[in-house]
């Protein structure tokens, strides 16, 4: 027995918070959205995945944001993206320097802690 890798990473958004899940998820950090199996589906939330890349949002009835736990995501053109999440008013925080890696961290529309790395 052993466990041979990570599947997928699962945050929590609040009731009704998939719009705005889309909005950041998709249209900012370009993670497409994957339909959700339909016996899942009535629990609602959003999956976003790219091949092995795979983020679902769930909803919690009783949200609270994750700001110390947080999925950290390697990323390609980092100063690009930064720029664009800039640009849509996301705050940016810059980190102690970690080696090998440009990093920074934002918080999505709910408040959840995001890495955002990038090896050097």
């Amino acid at each position: 027995m052993r466990i041979v890798r990570l599947d997928h990473v699962q945050i929590a958004i609040p009731p009704n918070g998939e719009a705005k899940a889309r909005g950041f998820y998709t249209d900012l950090l370009g993670i497409p959205e994957q339909p959700k199996p339909a016996n899942l589906a009535a629990r609602g939330g959003v999956w976003f995945e790219r091949g092995e890349l795979k983020l679902h949002a769930g909803v919690e009835r009783d949200f609270r944001p994750a700001t110390k736990a947080h999925p950290a995501l390697q990323v390609e053109g980092l100063a690009e993206l930064v720029d664009r999440l800039k640009a849509a008013s996301v705050r940016v925080v810059d980190d102690e320097p970690l080696a090998g890696y440009s990093r920074v961290y934002v918080d999505d529309p709910f408040g959840n802690r995001i890495e955002l790395l990038e090896p050097v």
